[in-house]
């Protein structure tokens, strides 16, 4: 090669250097990824300099990749100005094994190991995959002290997925960071794939459009291609919302809350219930939030859904056995959490009284689905666990935990006559909160002087908890003293917020947050907490902890030990025996 050859190459990447164009190459999959056989996924490979499709090189296994997949792939000569790019879009690999893929150039070579697995025969005949979003240890923790009560030092009684036989440590850390989101955490369970934060069922790649990231299949979408089960998705979020959006759609921005919805009914699930329905509803009709006048509550309709939008409805509907397919919205956005919907009466509840419970939407999902011969898969997110972790709302994360808990017992209590069902209750991540003791407040002295540490601490004296798991008051004498690791400038009271969700603090004029002064307002011993968070950070954010996995049913015992979150996948599909053989 002459020396004008050789230093062509390194003249460009100078080049590249100085005009600030050079831009990382990357293949995707990413290396090390695991692939269920016969899934569909999307191969891009990303180079840093333009150059002519015939100067390009891709082997798989040392065979060229056209051969292997049987297929050419979309060149694109300058992609947004960053360099050359192909993409082979729905390819499927069949045979388990490692595959190399080589992509090289003159200037450059890269090359992933991919592990592609099978599955095996059916296991089970149903899933149901119960995600406690943002739900850590401590929520349990206080959820049991709640409402099973703890007397010398022993529960009276233990949450439903405490029971429950087989346990694993779930990390949660996505493609490009240590901290994840709900979009790329889930998507790991619906996918097996990492993603970065806010993309769900993609690859984040360097493509300009939200929706043209190289795509992995969701489990939902495995599951209608290759089965003839059914599929439900429950929230009381958002429909449209990160988890229950992590089960249908492919986009790097979980704010792409339309497309979701428009996800949402392609995807063919037979059960859909949840908030979010501002997302339905064309752009003409009050409080709708689409950009168009597509409407698809009459889309539902048309398509033999039954539709509900109270709890009534939703019941009626599912008790009637003709009852198939069932598409129920119960609020314009996220749902209300029990201690406001069964006892304060705060937050929206007065403006939408009739929200079901997350255990009733369970039931109505397990009773629909299971008119199916064929089995199903059903996910049920307790999506508020998260949302009020994040304002630091302890008592309120803890009263949906412990709905969560009656929702599981539903699964578990469909199970004993149906053991052929693998239940699986998991975070998708964590938050940072932790119990330190009791406060008092018979104990003298400031506001922080009544939290009571070690053999100071004693117990809380909450009320015996109803048949619900709930105990009737929480702005007891004795209460549990719950601090977060990470927050904003607020003002602690001590106290729960009985007159609504937290909101520790607000921006002021300089675009800063600080701390609330509502609260200081409300309490004048309320302590002013000096924030760890960035200042434009509104709430507490969440954290890399393990998340704690617990399930039941065959396949279960797979999970022990320390697990990544794409693993859930793999026992799941494998169970399912949704691989090539």
């Amino acid at each position: 090669m002459s020396t004008i050859h050789l230093l062509k190459p390194l003249a460009v990447f100078i080049l590249a250097l100085l005009t600030n164009t050079l831009y990382a190459s990357a293949i995707y999959p990413i290396d090390r990824a695991s692939i269920l056989a016969g899934s569909k996924f999307d191969i891009k490979v990303e180079l840093n300099s333009e150059i002519n499709l015939s100067d390009l090189t891709l082997e798989m296994n040392g065979v060229p990749l056209n051969s292997v997949l049987g297929k050419k792939g979309d060149f694109i000569a300058n992609e947004n100005g960053k360099g050359s790019a192909i993409i082979f879009r729905d390819v499927e690999l069949k045979k388990p094994g490692k595959y190399d893929l080589v992509a090289s150039t003159a200037q450059e070579r890269l090359q992933v190991s991919w592990d592609v697995y099978a599955s095996g025969p059916r296991r089970v005949k149903n899933v149901i995959l119960f995600i406690g979003d943002g739900m850590t240890i401590a929520n349990r923790t206080t959820a049991r002290v709640l409402s099973k009560g703890i007397q010398e030092g022993k529960y009276q009684g233990k949450l439903a997925f405490d029971e429950m036989p087989s346990t694993a440590m779930i990390g949660t850390s996505g493609s490009d960071s240590l901290i994840t989101d709900s979009a790329n955490s889930m998507s790991a369970y619906t996918t097996g794939h990492k993603t970065a934060v806010n993309a769900m069922g993609v690859y984040v790649s360097r493509a300009s459009d939200n929706l043209s990231h190289p795509k992995v299949e969701t489990i939902a979408e495995l599951i209608k291609r290759k089965t003839k089960m059914s599929v439900g998705i429950v929230s009381d979020a958002e429909l449209q919302d990160a988890t229950p959006g992590a089960m249908v759609a492919h986009t790097r921005r979980r704010a792409d809350k339309q497309y979701i919805a428009d996800q949402l009914f392609s995807s063919g699930a037979e059960v859909i219930l949840g908030g979010g329905s501002a997302y339905f509803y064309p752009q003409s009709t009050k409080g709708s939030k689409r950009k168009d006048e597509k409407n698809l509550i009459e889309n539902f309709k048309a398509g033999g859904y039954q539709l509900a939008f109270t709890k009534q409805e939703l019941l009626s509907a599912a008790e009637n056995k003709n009852t198939k397919k069932l598409f129920g919205v119960f609020h314009p956005d996220n749902m209300d959490g029990s201690l406001d919907r069964l006892y304060l009466g705060k937050n929206t509840v007065q403006q939408y009284p009739n929200q079901p419970d997350l255990t009733e939407m369970t039931k109505s999902a397990i009773e629909v689905l299971s008119r199916n011969p064929n089995g199903f898969f059903l996910m049920v997110e307790a999506a508020l666990i998260d949302k009020f972790n994040h304002p630091l709302d302890w008592e309120r994360a803890a009263f949906d935990t412990i709905m969560l808990s009656n929702a599981v017992q539903i699964a578990k209590d469909y199970a004993k006559t149906h053991p052929d069902t693998l239940i699986i209750v998991t975070p998708d991540h964590t938050h940072s909160g932790s119990i330190s003791g009791v406060v008092n407040d018979d104990k003298p002295g400031p506001l922080r002087e009544k939290v009571g540490i070690y053999a100071d601490a004693g117990y809380p004296n909450y009320p015996r908890a109803d048949a619900m798991g709930y105990p009737n008051k929480i702005d007891v004498s004795k209460r549990i003293a719950f601090f977060y690791g990470n927050y904003p400038d607020h003002y602690e009271t001590l106290h729960p917020k009985l007159d609504g969700t937290f909101v520790p603090a607000v921006k002021d004029q300089s675009g800063k947050y600080v701390a609330n002064p509502k609260y200081i307002q409300l309490q004048e011993d309320a302590i002013h907490v000096g924030g760890n968070l960035p200042v434009h950070q509104e709430s507490g954010v969440h954290t890399a902890d393990d998340a704690v996995l617990n399930a039941q049913g065959p396949g279960s015992e797979k999970f022990k030990g320390f697990m990544d979150n794409t693993e859930v996948f793999k026992v799941m599909v494998q169970s399912l025996g949704l691989g090539s053989k």
